[in-house]
């Protein structure tokens, strides 16, 4: 019988431990796409090098959400009446990103029936992250460059 109970007791602590610590939030890894980002800028390359920053100008704002493997991304430039947004879903490794986007606004709808997989090199630390788009030989020719804001 005392066997018994202490195996019962030695059962309901694992089990108490166990609901402790799978009910700690998860911490997200410290170099992730997770959380929400601006664009801050975005480079034009050549030769393997930066040739031109493009900064957002005249209230120019362009976001994008990563959450659970989505993506969802929208701009606002008072210069260009069209409406600019798309949700898809995304996957990265330390050096690609990849999205592929469900559905967009009209424009951007246009845009994927040509182009339905974004492949990016990805350069990402804790607060920023630039996705590099490359050609078909491998150099880097534009970037968007962004900040996390939350």
């Amino acid at each position: 019988m005392k066997k018994f109970i202490k195996l019962s007791l030695a059962l309901v602590l694992m089990i108490s431990v166990t609901a402790l610590i799978s009910s700690r939030p998860q911490t997200q890894a410290e170099n992730s796409l997770e959380g929400t980002w601006e664009l801050i800028n975005r480079y034009n390359w050549g030769d393997g090098f930066v040739l031109d920053t493009l900064p957002n100008t005249n209230g120019y704002r362009q976001i994008k959400i990563y959450s659970k493997g989505k993506v969802m991304w929208t701009r606002f430039s008072p210069d260009d009446p069209s409406e600019w947004f798309g949700y898809g879903s995304y996957t990265n490794t330390e050096n690609e990103l990849e999205e592929r986007l469900e559905y967009g606004s009209k424009t951007m709808m246009g845009i994927q029936d040509t182009v339905k997989v974004f492949s990016f090199e990805l350069q990402l630390d804790k607060d920023n992250y630039s996705q590099i788009t490359v050609d078909e030989d491998g150099k880097r020719t534009f970037s968007e460059n962004y900040r996390r804001i939350d």
